[in-house]
């Protein structure tokens, strides 16, 4: 008899299909482009054709994320005015939520909009992860794979530096002590974790103000800072290489990605706006420099060196007197007169 939520499943992997089948058909495009380089059956050929489908994923997932890093921010900068108003209408719940409600109307900021691009995202993330997974377990998931037994064969053991795609930090055992695939898998679990756990202290460092750093959001995405890569790192000695590439190339690419997004385009009054202000500064001092000293007062300088050669003084400017203001008196000229009467 099947379990009670057996037609949820069901249900669930009907709705997954359709990104399965896209998920695996990138996959098989890029084996197919990297096969003749590397080699069919060579593990490197699975691995790049896996980081390709992330980096492709990723890039189509930008505005997303764009959408998602601008709600993030106005949300943070913020919260020091709902804490404002905390104090004020603490006492009144109603109150509280009618002001904070109507400051976000002002603010153009929404709470369900920055945790929007995520659920959005979430359902690819999890077909790619299936996709892998079964394909590291031998379940093809995706018509691309299914049609296909021996790419599912190939991608299941193929190997790089003596591991397998398909194995697991625990799958292993250590019957035979610590092997290469040990070795492997902690350094990518290591990276993984790592690279989000820098992904969101530079958000917090970098991007946001000094006074929303404190309240309850920020105690929130301090927890979050060590709660997340903690459970990634949990839950990696179970993922397979072939999963732990993936998660280690979309964080190295969202750490990537946010660098220039804070860079380019930081928050006011965080430490990422100051260091923009200061690299702008610099550059148009820079280039004020350069223009000056390749031409712009050239017709100025060749005219006060041509009155310092003709009065003697070397490179100094001759000093030109002023005129005196008020109305110019205009001199009389002698009448032109001959030889003869000059003489006279």
């Amino acid at each position: 008899m099947d379990a009670w939520y057996q037609p949820f499943v069901d249900f669930g992997s009907t709705l997954m299909q359709p990104l399965y089948w896209a998920v695996s058909g990138l996959l098989v495009l890029f084996h197919f482009l990297w096969s003749p380089v590397l080699g069919a059956d060579s593990g490197w050929t699975w691995t790049l054709s896996i980081v390709c489908l992330t980096i492709i994923i990723r890039m189509l997932l930008i505005p997303l994320f764009v959408r998602q890093i601008k709600s993030s921010r106005q949300m943070q900068l913020i919260q020091p005015r709902v804490r404002e108003l905390q104090k004020k209408y603490g006492h009144d719940r109603q109150k509280l939520g009618e002001e904070t409600m109507k400051l976000y109307r002002e603010e153009g900021a929404n709470p369900m909009a920055s945790c929007l691009p995520l659920l959005l995202q979430s359902p690819i993330f999890f077909a790619l992860f299936r996709v892998l997974d079964g394909a590291a377990h031998g379940i093809p998931r995706g018509q691309w794979l299914k049609d296909r037994v021996d790419l599912l064969s190939s991608l299941q053991n193929a190997q790089i530096f003596g591991a397998r795609i398909s194995d697991t930090f625990m799958g292993v055992g250590f019957a035979n002590g610590i092997t290469s695939i040990h070795v492997l898998c902690v350094i990518l679990i290591v990276a993984m974790t790592g690279s989000m756990f820098i992904t969101q202290l530079q958000l917090m460092r970098k991007n946001m103000p000094p006074e929303a750093l404190t309240g309850q959001f920020a105690q929130q995405q301090k927890i979050m800072l060590y709660i997340f890569p903690l459970a990634f790192a949990v839950g990696g000695i179970n993922f397979p290489v072939g999963v732990l590439i993936y998660w280690f190339t979309s964080n190295l690419w969202t750490m990537a990605q946010q660098f220039y997004v804070i860079r380019r385009n930081p928050s006011p009054g965080t430490p990422a706006f100051d260091a923009w202000e200061a690299r702008r500064k610099a550059k148009g001092k820079s280039t004020t420099v350069a223009v000056n000293g390749s031409g712009t007062d050239k017709g100025k300088s060749a005219t006060s060196n041509g009155v310092a050669r003709r009065n003697g003084k070397g490179a100094e400017p001759a000093t030109v007197p002023e005129e005196p203001e008020g109305p110019r008196v205009v001199r009389q000229q002698p009448r032109r007169q001959t030889r003869s009467q000059r003489k006279r």
